[in-house]
């Protein structure tokens, strides 16, 4: 089981904004801050629900290649709402809301490219 993941960001405070507005559609937070006098290393934000961070961000060169991050979201007007807020927030689009029938039937996902390229995903695996 994952317990937390992250990307590395170009700009620490505008990667912060964009990963605000494209979470809270999905209903995550931003729960905690450390600044690089406290990690020895990097600016950090930790994301997630329920008070507990399981998706972080950190200032730095950002990974090369960019990564893939999928949420898994209850339903998919969840999708829908996240991939609104993405866009909105500043992300490129990567892929509309809608099944992905080649996944599996049920698979219903939207993609964005965030502001360093890597693609976040919401995914619905419900009906």
């Amino acid at each position: 089981m994952i317990d937390h993941t992250g990307v590395n960001v170009s700009n620490f405070e505008e990667s912060k904004k964009f990963y605000q507005k494209a979470l809270a559609a999905i209903g995550y937070e931003l729960i905690v801050e450390f600044p690089a006098s406290v990690t020895g290393s990097a600016d950090v934000a930790g994301f997630g629900e329920g008070g507990k961070p399981d998706f972080w961000i950190a200032s730095g060169n950002p990974n090369n290649p960019p990564l893939h991050v999928a949420f898994r979201v209850s339903d998919r007007a969840l999708v829908d709402a996240f991939h609104k807020a993405a866009l909105e927030g500043g992300g490129r689009d990567n892929g509309q809301p809608g099944l992905r029938a080649h996944y599996h039937p049920d698979y219903y996902g939207a993609f964005v490219h965030d502001l360093d390229g890597h693609n976040i995903e919401a995914v619905c695996h419900e009906r």
